[in-house]
């Protein structure tokens, strides 16, 4: 069984945010990201997190902060913080928990079992970051893991500065030796209807090498990009929406088959061109994604 597609669920931006930041938690109030991560682990120093944590409880007590979807990024659960960090959970009520370091699906099973113990009326979406070796190795068996017959993870999230440092691997050259692990993601993702988000970019100030990387993340089949500063929230928002072009384009394709013409047709002509309903599945996705996100600026306006 699959998820439901992410296509419906915009995910262009996804800002982490350290818990430990008052003001920066604030002002997500205002900001147009699509995901905002409220992170408890690595952007917080191990003796500031229940700072951190009373700072997210009395921040989501009128409910969610962010416009978009509300995510917390808990610690590992061998860090000893699980418990404290699932009551935070458990108090905030956010859509959905990011749990790091996931190397397999047994560690899916076992949070999934802790976060229905402490969240059993509104338990939120599980997502999960690949950062590891062995979560790259594993990647497939994640996405695919089950919780009472039902799909365990609604998203998974690309740690690329951990994959690098575990690795060696270099980052550099656009990400050229990684690309074969990028898009082994990918296929985990969409063979389970599973979303997918790439990694951050290190350099804030460098708003063209973001473009460059965000645009190679959206024609590998990524739903979004991870941010690590407000200012790449406007192009990650723009390079993975669909283009006015792409937009007409899927029009013309489902109107075309909308003709009474060509009724019960698997191919027609369109200005010379043969179309197949294989490209009409498509066009539908452009639109229902487009929809989503005009939807989605509609509702933070």
């Amino acid at each position: 069984m699959k998820n439901v597609a992410p296509q419906h669920v915009p995910m262009r931006s996804a800002l982490y945010l350290p818990g430990i930041n008052q003001r920066a938690i604030e002002k997500a109030r205002s900001l147009a990201a699509d995901v905002v991560i409220f992170d408890l682990e690595d952007a917080v120093a191990p003796e500031m997190k229940a700072q951190a944590r009373r700072n997210l409880e009395e921040a989501f007590q009128g409910g969610p902060v962010a416009r978009g979807l509300n995510v917390i990024r808990i610690n590992a659960p061998d860090a000893g913080e699980l418990a404290s960090d699932l009551e935070t959970v458990r108090k905030c009520r956010p859509h959905a928990l990011l749990l790091p370091k996931v190397s397999n699906p047994y560690e899916v099973a076992v949070i999934r079992r802790h976060m229905a113990g402490s969240s059993p009326n509104a338990t939120p979406a599980l997502w999960c970051m690949i950062e590891s070796t062995l979560g790259l190795m594993r990647v497939a068996d994640v996405a695919a893991a089950l919780d009472g017959g039902r799909p365990a993870v609604a998203c998974l999230v690309i740690g690329t500065n951990d994959i690098a440092r575990e690795t060696g691997v270099s980052t550099e050259q656009g990400r050229h030796h990684m690309h074969p692990w990028l898009m082994a993601a990918v296929l985990a993702a969409k063979a389970n209807g599973v979303a997918l988000l790439d990694g951050v970019w290190n350099d804030f100030k460098d708003t063209e090498g973001f473009e460059v990387e965000a645009v190679q993340g959206r024609m590998m089949g990524f739903d979004g990009k991870t941010l690590i500063h407000p200012s790449q929230i406007e192009p990650a928002n723009r390079v993975f929406a669909p283009g006015p072009e792409a937009v007409e384009e899927a029009r013309v394709v489902v109107a075309a088959f909308a003709e009474p013409a060509n009724a019960g047709k698997g191919v027609i002509n369109l200005s010379g061109r043969m179309v197949e309903l294989l490209h009409l599945q498509m066009a539908r996705r452009v639109l229902d994604r487009h929809e989503a996100i005009q939807a989605r600026m509609a509702g933070s306006a």
